[in-house]
């Protein structure tokens, strides 16, 4: 078992580098099932749901090679039609290889995906977007039998809540449709524009990704190219949690600031001053942060529920009383127990957090519950006194790559302990 064990409280300063977005090189490595030739994929991080897809691609057939932060892909020879079952439950954004691996082989056999315990993430809006481009997709006995005769049709659909995964479905199979498709209140994330980049380098013609309507122009097939990840906002904003949360400054490298802009306005109101540059940010926070008003987690460009768990750590220490709603996932608030006993006074009722700050905060023993929910853990315990320990780090490796030599590097006592 390894666990990260913290002395606070500390302060930070330096710079860090953010790497890739994991919500980006997921979908992208997936939909590398279409191309047969070498595609180059860089700023891949190296965490272990990247992993996991690199597994699922060398199981499918594929050829998958790994040189520092770059992945090269040849799927030239695949040749299964089926991703195993632990493979399915051990990254929660499995369900992202559905639609390339039907596209390319006809016919797909898979189960549910897993991964993180943060509430419902129900795939009907795949499967019925899906349908509407000709696949048939049937479960039995606890998978999904998908087929398809022939190419994908093109569709107009309309999705009823901006799902990015269902997006990112859709865009991979009407990439390679006969005819138009028309995705209606389509996801609007960087995460969608970087892989609507990355498959029209490939040859698609996806036009007004990143917008509420998205149209796309089935091609005959993708050629192998050459892409770059976007930089991971959700890495920078709690990097920008443990700036506040510790009273610190610090410099954050390598970020897109308008993908940021979403979370710039909640640590405005905390107190902090940020220094934009061209792909870095100074943010300068207080000796002690403000309370802010109702954080509302929404689709983007709302405020991301990925940063919410950070954030509301950041939170527990600032001056007066702060609100968060959480609108995406129901099972968001699992972390609250854990701050709770690192000193936090933070109180549920359905959908709603009431975080009380406190003045300071104290160490303990803590499990990471989910991704965010173990980040947010981390970004406490940089300010709680004394020695606090967070055990379960397979959450919270699934989405930060080393996270603590990274904030060792700014001057966190933060060290990984193998037992």
């Amino acid at each position: 078992m390894e666990k990260f064990l913290i002395k606070g409280p500390c302060t930070l300063h330096g710079e860090v580098n953010v790497h890739g977005a994991k919500n980006s090189v997921l979908p992208i490595l997936a939909s590398t099932i279409l191309i047969e030739g070498k595609s180059v994929i860089h700023n891949c991080p190296d965490l272990s749901d990247v992993d996991v897809a690199v597994k699922i691609l060398k199981h499918l057939g594929a050829s998958v090679y790994r040189d520092g932060s770059s992945i090269t892909v040849d799927a030239t020879n695949i040749d299964k039609s089926n991703i195993p079952e632990n493979f399915m439950r051990e990254m929660r954004s499995s369900i992202i290889f559905l639609a390339s691996l039907v596209t390319r082989m006809k016919s797909a056999a898979l189960t549910a995906p897993g991964g993180c315990e943060i509430g419902l993430r129900p795939i009907d809006l795949h499967l019925s977007s899906l349908k509407q481009l000709g696949m048939e997709i049937q479960p039995c006995s606890g998978e999904l039998v998908c087929n398809l005769d022939g190419r994908s049709h093109g569709a107009k659909i309309i999705l009823s809540f901006p799902s990015v995964g269902a997006t990112e479905n859709i865009l991979i199979a009407a990439c390679v449709a006969k005819g138009h498709t028309t995705v209606i209140n389509a996801a609007r994330e960087p995460e969608i524009s970087d892989l609507a980049s990355f498959l029209n380098k490939c040859g698609a013609k996806i036009y007004k990704a990143g917008e509420g309507t998205i149209e796309i122009e089935g091609v005959e097939k993708l050629s192998p190219c050459e892409h770059t990840v976007i930089p991971d906002r959700i890495l920078a904003s709690t990097f920008m949690s443990a700036a506040a949360i510790t009273g610190s400054e610090i410099v954050i490298n390598n970020i897109k600031p308008s993908h940021l802009s979403p979370v710039f306005p909640v640590f405005d109101q905390m107190g902090c001053k940020m220094y934009l540059d061209i792909n870095s940010i100074r943010i300068k926070a207080p000796k002690r942060t403000k309370s802010v008003k109702a954080i509302k987690t929404m689709p983007y460009p709302g405020f991301p529920t990925d940063s919410q768990s950070p954030v509301m750590a950041a939170l527990c220490c600032a001056r007066g009383t702060s609100t968060v709603v959480e609108n995406i996932f129901e099972s968001r608030f699992k972390n609250v127990p854990e701050l709770i006993r690192l000193g936090a006074k933070i109180n549920v009722h359905d959908k709603v957090a009431v975080i009380e700050g406190v003045k300071e905060l104290h160490g303990a023993n803590v499990v990471a519950t989910d991704l965010r929910g173990g980040a947010s853990l981390v970004v406490a315990c940089l300010k709680a006194y004394g020695v606090s320990t967070i055990t379960q780090l397979e959450h919270i490796d699934r989405g930060y790559e080393r996270l603590e030599v990274a904030l060792s590097q700014l001057g966190a006592d933060i060290k990984r302990i193998y037992k």
